[in-house]
């Protein structure tokens, strides 16, 4: 007579897995390294915070309000006026100015900036890597140093204080960082792509412009945002060769002379305020896509 033999078999599929500790029995996560760059971050975090939040609250406070006894207090009243008499200053029409030529600035450095790296990263001809190193040389090389032969070169042109003789110089002044962003991001994308629309009879042009930008996009809109951090902060540049049609970082400068006499502060800060919201308003709608472009070519 056989007997039968029950076999307890242990169910393991609703057991959680054991979890995974690194070599050592120490957790990353309080690592020394880990620890100290997060320190460091929420410092640096600290120092860009704090001072925006206190021009925010100055410029809607009065002059002895801002060097009272406590400059962090709250303002008793929100004198939103200092805003209506800063932009009656002229800092309307300065903020306009930046706009026009950092619109047109930017448009033309992506334009011509991605252009040129999708040549230099895809096709070998001579001197593809002495063109190269001639833009990556351009971004070593001080703006100081230039503004002599520039001035000279613009007013040859009759450009000085025009919109298209400043937007001609930002173009030239982001055109290395933009090659050399875009190059090293071009040479990430698949090449089957681009030989498969040749294949399929689309031009040089066209497939630059119908496949392989679009895919490009992360990388455009991450340059795209450091190109106008870069060209809306400007200030040598069109101090020499815009005086009489000034941009928004002459005119806080002009504003900020003019407070030894006026001792008008809140209206400095008011257009301070005014100078920042745009920049930070663009970061903060494309922060995404900036992390996307800075990390996709590691991902790839």
């Amino acid at each position: 007579m056989t007997v039968p033999v029950q076999i307890d078999v242990e169910d393991t599929s609703a057991k959680p897995a054991p979890a995974v500790r690194p070599a050592g029995g120490k957790d990353r996560a309080f690592s020394p390294v880990n620890v100290f760059s997060h320190t460091v971050l929420i410092a640096w975090s600290v120092l860009v915070v704090v001072p925006f939040l206190w021009a925010v609250i100055a410029s809607v406070k009065s002059t002895g309000e801002i060097f009272g006894d406590n400059p962090w207090a709250l303002p008793k009243e929100l004198l939103w006026d200092n805003y209506a008499k800063a932009w009656d200053k002229g800092v309307g029409d300065y903020l306009f100015n930046s706009l026009v030529v950092v619109a047109g600035g930017v448009f033309g450095t992506m334009l011509f900036g991605s252009m040129v790296a999708y040549v230099l990263a895809r096709y070998e001809f001579p001197g593809n890597r002495f063109v190269y190193y001639l833009f990556a040389a351009g971004m070593m090389f001080p703006t100081f140093l230039a503004i002599v032969p520039l001035f000279f070169v613009v007013k040859g042109f009759g450009m000085v204080s025009t919109y298209q003789g400043l937007i001609l110089v930002y173009i030239a002044y982001s055109l290395p960082f933009t090659v050399f962003f875009m190059h090293a991001f071009f040479r990430t994308l698949p090449t089957s792509i681009a030989e498969a629309a040749l294949v399929d009879g689309a031009s040089h042009a066209g497939t630059f412009f119908r496949v392989m930008l679009p895919m490009a996009k992360p990388g455009l809109i991450s340059v795209g945002i450091f190109n106008v951090l870069g060209q809306f902060n400007q200030f040598v540049l069109p101090s020499f060769l815009s005086p009489e049609r000034p941009v928004l970082s002459q005119g806080i400068a002009t504003l900020l002379g003019s407070q030894r006499y006026e001792n008008d502060w809140g209206t400095l800060f008011a257009a301070l305020t005014i100078a920042m919201v745009p920049v930070i308003a663009v970061y903060l709608v494309f922060y995404r896509q900036v992390q996307a472009g800075l990390t996709g070519a590691t991902l790839k």
